[in-house]
């Protein structure tokens, strides 16, 4: 049986504050580096970073061999006490990260060691450069492999410091347009690609119309891209009826799936299932209750599907009719901005933005969350 040997390290500047984590995977056998990964958090404390150090270096050597047995070296006491069961964890924000440690390997699988701080440079150098990259989304590097690219992608930033340099041409240029409302939008119900499917409502269809009528007066749309879900079809073709254009069904463009969540109150699933929630919130990588789509999955989608349709529609504009999930992690993506702040972004239904993408890998996000054609 292969054995891997993770170091992992997690640090906060004025705990909590900007905070980062770092880890390697080591070959226990040859002492050979096998996978970096480090990530700026947001502002957490030390300990969470702490946590999330660790989980994020069992993923990965999960991810390198399911099987195998992990040694897991850190400098953080309490991490070690607590996760080989000898401390209690008290504090609400650490349950649910040693919970998902936990379930990474099979019990008696994974060993602990504590060990000294000049001991464990490698997650510790690492846990600073995330702190030192600050909230830009290429603080996450997985050196890994040609298998984490797509992750690389999908949590690298499209945009970089400074403007666009006037000679770039026109860019591709993407208005993205939720779809209507549907019966369940009014009250706020988790509705992705694994419920029902519910189509428009009525107030949905005139939402549909009014987007059309606004995009018939802004007259640059040249293509319709939407996802394959009923809601997003029939706002797109109330569109494409009004200019004149085809609609392209774009798989990539889907709602993320949640599990066993679709269909219920964020209350409801509060009530139901409280410490997934707890998880979901706090971990990009968490998956919802049942198996649904986590964020950084839906991240990785997105960014393929955005490189994609970039150098399909270059110098075009293209309306892509899509969800709340997907339209944020388009904008989070070209801002550069932390997993978190998929949560610090209002979306209505019908609402459009825009993402403009340059030759140069540049992005500019230049509205989001307009809803000022929906007024009377």
């Amino acid at each position: 049986m292969r054995e891997f040997i993770v170091e992992a390290d997690g640090g906060s500047r004025g705990n909590p504050g900007p905070a980062g984590y770092g880890c390697v995977v080591l070959d226990a056998a040859t002492g050979e580096t096998l996978v970096e990964t480090y990530e700026y958090l947001g502002v957490v404390t030390n300990n969470v970073a702490e946590y999330r150090g660790l989980l994020a270096g069992l993923r990965a050597a999960h991810d390198l061999d399911p099987s195998a047995r992990v040694h897991v070296r850190m400098d953080s006491k309490l991490v070690v006490e607590q996760m080989s069961g000898r401390w209690k964890i008290k504090h609400p924000d650490m349950k649910p990260l040693a919970l998902e440690a936990g379930r990474v390997f099979p019990p008696g699988r994974v060993t602990y060691e504590w060990i000294p701080r000049e001991q464990n440079k490698h997650a510790d150098r690492l846990a600073n450069q995330a702190m030192d990259s600050g909230a830009s989304a290429s603080s996450v590097k997985k050196l890994s492999s040609a298998k984490a690219e797509a992750d690389v992608r999908a949590a690298t930033a499209v945009a970089s410091p400074g403007w666009a340099p006037a000679d770039m041409g026109a860019p591709a240029t993407f208005v993205l347009l939720r779809h209507g409302e549907t019966p369940l939008t009014p009250q706020k119900r988790f509705s992705g690609s694994g419920g029902t499917d519910p189509s428009l409502s009525e107030a949905g269809r005139e939402q549909a119309e009014r987007a059309a009528e606004a995009l018939a007066r802004r007259g640059t749309i040249q293509h319709i891209l939407a996802s394959p879900l009923t809601r997003t079809r029939q706002t797109a073709e109330a569109v494409a009826a009004r200019l004149g254009l085809e609609v392209t069904v774009e798989d990539g463009l889907i709602e993320t799936d949640f599990g066993a969540w679709e269909g219920l109150t964020f209350g409801e699933v509060r009530e139901r299932y409280p410490d997934d929630l707890t998880t979901w919130l706090s971990d990009p990588e968490a998956q919802p209750t049942g198996g649904g789509e986590s964020f950084a999955a839906t991240a990785t989608r997105i960014a393929a599907t955005r490189d994609k349709l970039v150098a399909a529609y270059a110098g075009r504009t293209v309306l892509l009719v899509t969800h709340v999930t997907p339209i944020k992690t388009f904008v989070r993506l070209a801002l550069g901005a932390p997993p978190e702040s998929l949560f610090r972004m209002e979306l209505s239904a019908a609402s459009m933005s825009v993402v403009a993408y340059y030759a140069d890998g540049n992005a500019s996000v230049r509205l989001l969350n307009d809803t000022s054609h929906l007024r009377p």
